[in-house]
């Protein structure tokens, strides 16, 4: 079975050619087709998100004329970091939050900024993944993924990606950022979501 990741971000197909590392399908990402303009993202939440990816990138590939495109499903998935102290924010904002041209440096100082003005405050957070496969235009699959965690006092580590510096995983006391990418797969809101898509897909193939 033919899969096209409709990412466009290395590091996340990174991570899902992992999580989908044992099941019988070949993964195809968006460098593979003709370069399209993204969707912009309107929903109100991640799943809404992740339904309009889907939607929209399978219909684009309906119109790529790639010989796997027929038969392929098409997965997409929306997802952000949730601070309970900031009412929800960054939340589906988390990919554009600041603008589509701030560092995450940027982010991590606006965050911890607006922190300081909740003092007491709890810190708990939770990532969000919100997973979407489509066949032909027809959701076939939807989960989504949760972990819970807090804001860490500073932000720490060189490893993961986005927002993982600033994440605690109480389980761990380190961020996601500062574990390995088996440890953070094992407990991060993407890897709930593709180890559900993987468990799904067998049962299908």
């Amino acid at each position: 079975m033919d899969l096209l990741i409709a990412t466009s971000n290395p590091n996340k197909l990174r991570e899902i050619r992992g999580l989908l590392a044992d099941v019988p399908v070949t993964l195809h990402s968006l460098a593979e087709l003709p370069p399209v303009v993204e969707p912009e993202e309107t929903g109100i939440t991640f799943a809404d998100n992740a339904r309009l990816k889907a939607s929209y990138y399978s219909a684009y590939l309906a119109r790529a004329g790639v010989s796997w495109g027929d038969s392929a499903l098409t997965v997409a998935e929306d997802s952000g970091l949730v601070i309970d102290a900031l009412d929800g924010e960054p939340g589906v904002r988390s990919a554009r939050f600041l603008g589509d041209h701030a560092t995450y440096a940027d982010r991590f100082a606006e965050i911890y900024r607006r922190l300081a003005a909740h003092p007491h405050a709890p810190r708990t957070a939770r990532f969000i993944c919100a997973l979407v496969a489509m066949k032909k235009g027809e959701p076939v699959f939807e989960t989504t993924g949760v972990a819970e965690g807090a804001i860490a006092p500073a932000p720490a580590g060189s490893r993961g990606f986005g927002y993982d510096p600033i994440f605690l995983f109480p389980a761990y006391g380190r961020t996601l950022a500062e574990v390995s990418d088996d440890e953070k797969a094992e407990v991060a809101h993407r890897g709930h979501a593709f180890r559900a898509l993987a468990g799904w897909l067998k049962l299908k193939i």
